[in-house]
């Protein structure tokens, strides 16, 4: 597999982080992308600035750390997105702006400055998105890259975890718009599907959404929430959420309740990370988790 940054670079952090290879991100698509349209971009998620508690002692400067890893890289990515989660919950809304300015402060050091922003929960469901759309403008939007589709999807500022009427008319208008093969990467805080409900792992009309996705045949789903790495496939459609960068979360149902795992002071950074995903020739692509650059 090619990919549009330096190989070497990729296996050595890959060592380092661990790499699952996987084909076809686009399994319908057929044949190679257009001559020099690969491509790869970074997934941060749930950074929860302004968490304090013991799962993570170091949380006031991890997502320092995370923006040092991602500049660091020997090949940047051609744009960075953040789904969700960007600050943690507060019920003053002052705090709750004085988070999302400091959170924006801090990741204006990235060397990419094509940086795409989402709410989580966390930023949006006390006030349906209110502070939030301040700092960083509206909660869903579509743009294109490199003869990719890439939609975001606000499923938090109802604090129902509804997707919500309006946004699903939004939505089919510009599916509407796209043709059957089209290469469509959708990207959502909450999984757009029954992940584990008991525990707000969901999106209520999630179904609603994949029902208006599954007549495209070249799509993919990005989202966090969840604070670990999961791989599910709902039809043709594969979803994959990634790694927190606050504290890890246990497996969905191992343990009777929710609740972040313990910190190890041995391997500090165990679990956390952002991802980094390649878009190469003949529609193959890689995912992979990048450590968090320790102090």
């Amino acid at each position: 597999m090619q990919t549009g940054y330096d190989r070497r670079e990729f296996l050595r952090l890959g060592g380092i982080a661990g790499v699952a290879f996987a084909s076809g991100l686009f399994p319908a698509a057929g044949g190679a992308l257009a001559q020099g349209s690969d491509f790869h971009f970074v997934q941060f998620s749930d950074t929860h600035w302004g968490y304090t508690g013991p799962a993570n002692p170091d949380a006031a400067h991890t997502l320092e750390k995370a923006v040092e890893t991602v500049n660091g890289l020997a090949a940047q990515p051609d744009f960075i997105v953040f789904t969700g989660d960007l600050t943690h919950t507060t019920d003053d809304p002052k705090e709750r702006r004085a988070r999302l300015k400091r959170f924006k402060e801090i990741v204006s050091a990235l060397r990419v400055k094509d940086v795409r922003f989402m709410p989580g929960e966390h930023d949006a469901s006390l006030d349906r998105g209110e502070a939030y759309k301040e700092f960083f403008g509206a909660p869903n939007y579509t743009f294109d890259h490199k003869g990719v589709h890439f939609i975001a999807l606000d499923n938090v500022s109802d604090p129902a975890a509804r997707v919500g009427d309006e946004q699903l008319a939004w939505l089919a208008a510009d599916l509407k718009q796209r043709k059957p093969e089209d290469r469509i990467v959708v990207m959502t805080h909450r999984p757009l599907f029954d992940l584990y409900p008991s525990w707000d792992w969901a999106t209520a009309d999630g179904a609603k959404v994949m029902e208006l996705l599954m007549p495209y045949r070249n799509v993919v789903v990005f989202y966090g929430h969840i604070h670990q790495e999961h791989h599910h496939v709902t039809g043709h459609i594969a979803h994959h959420a990634a790694q927190s960068l606050v504290f890890p979360l246990p497996a969905p149902g191992s343990q009777p309740r929710r609740a972040p795992l313990p910190f190890d002071a041995a391997t500090p950074y165990r679990g956390l990370g952002t991802r980094d995903v390649a878009v190469g020739v003949a529609s193959s692509y890689a995912l992979k988790e990048l450590p968090v650059a320790k102090a």
